[in-house]
């Protein structure tokens, strides 16, 4: 196998690693703390064309593969994970969403904005009462005289959904017959009936704006159906399997700079007349970390490589991303878990970040599909059992 990296794959990681550590890492700890939206530094990954990695260039992306992708989310998880939440909804759920199910004119319209780092988008499928049973929706739409859809119901933990101007919305247009009745829309929300609730005060990813939104009596026009009628819950599923891949990504980059804090610190730390790093039970923890990191990072960019391979020949790679993104989202959690271990109180403490990738890391054991949800899918694609 060769695990070689083209120059343009190198280019993109090169850039992202740059802007992160030079513009991010800085700002991290202060947007945590204060639990503000980065929304300058995120138009500055726009511009970069951090916004829309995989997106063609007419369509205003960079027009890259989804390894290029995987890496540059390594590199911005590994300044700040919710940087690299609000891009990999714009990429991985929102961008892609429209890109694999949305019409020609729904791309140049809908797209651009969001890849340049204009607008933020969103991908809307949670509802208070479901999380990993996403079918059993309340949402509706229903026909107006005119053709058009109305639009009421809630849903909640939405990523970015306080700033989202556009959001891939899943709901039931034909009640009673499950999830075969669920459509896709694309919502403006400065179209009226839409409203954001409260921004939701949370653990981690603090500076990711994430909220509940209602819709009451909101009209989306016909023309922003995402897809065919009923066809709504196979998008959301498709385009989560590509949003799985974000997350192992982000993961990885987590899992990285709580590593590399941590070899840092076991070289520098003395206790006992010696250098921490040369105790056994230090070392132990060391190698533990370094085996959990290299395997996270390679089933992640297997998966990226798998989804490549599948948009070229129409395949699937469903397990390989719900591999990755298990293994590494609890890898995060081991990693940084060790790593606040090995840093004592200080690891403890904020004035180090050890305690922000800690808060930050359990996030990617829940969202895009839980680590249970994640065993499913790889257990019901390994045997063909439901």
């Amino acid at each position: 196998m060769d695990f070689r990296l083209s120059e343009e794959q190198l280019s993109i990681q090169s850039v992202a690693r740059d802007f992160a550590q030079k513009r991010i890492a800085p700002i991290a700890a202060e947007l945590d703390a204060k639990g503000t939206f980065p929304l300058e530094t995120i138009r500055e990954m726009g511009q970069l064309g951090l916004m829309g990695i995989e997106v063609p260039a007419e369509y205003g992306g960079a027009g890259m593969d989804p390894v290029a992708y995987a890496l540059a989310m390594i590199e911005i998880g590994a300044a700040d994970t919710a940087h690299s939440t609000i891009m990999s909804v714009n990429n991985s759920l929102y961008c892609n969403g429209i890109l694999q199910h949305g019409s020609e004119e729904q791309k140049q319209k809908y797209v651009r904005a969001i890849a340049s780092g204009e607008h933020i988008g969103a991908y809307a499928l949670t509802e208070p009462q479901s999380g990993s049973d996403a079918s059993a929706m309340h949402t509706q739409a229903t026909k107006n005289a005119a053709g058009d859809w109305v639009i009421n119901g809630k849903k909640s933990w939405i990523t970015s959904g306080p700033v989202a101007r556009y959001i891939i919305l899943f709901v039931i247009t034909t009640p009673g017959i499950g999830a075969k009745g669920i459509s896709a829309f694309i919502i403006d929300t400065s179209r009226p009936g839409f409203h954001a609730g409260k921004t939701e005060p949370k653990l981690g990813i603090r500076a990711s704006a994430t909220c509940e939104i209602e819709f009451r009596d909101y009209v989306c026009p016909a023309a922003d159906m995402l897809g065919a009628q009923g066809k709504g819950f196979g998008i959301a599923m498709g385009v989560l399997d590509a949003g799985r891949i974000g997350i192992a990504s982000q993961a990885v980059g987590l899992c990285r700079a709580a590593y590399e804090a941590s070899v840092a610190y076991v070289q520098e730390r003395k206790a006992f007349g010696q250098a921490i790093g040369s105790f056994q039970m230090i070392q132990a923890k060391i190698a533990d970390m370094k085996c959990r990191l290299d395997a996270a990072t390679l089933l992640t960019l297997r998966a990226a490589f798998a989804k490549g391979e599948a948009e070229r020949t129409g395949g699937r790679f469903s397990t390989e991303a719900a591999v990755a993104k298990l293994y590494a989202s609890e890898a995060a959690m081991f990693i940084t878990h060790q790593a606040v271990q090995i840093h004592g109180g200080m690891g403890y403490s904020k004035e180090m970040p050890l305690e922000r990738y800690f808060r930050d890391a359990k996030i990617t054991e829940i969202y895009e599909g839980t680590s249970e949800i994640q065993r499913l899918v790889i257990a019901r694609n390994e045997t063909g059992l439901r």
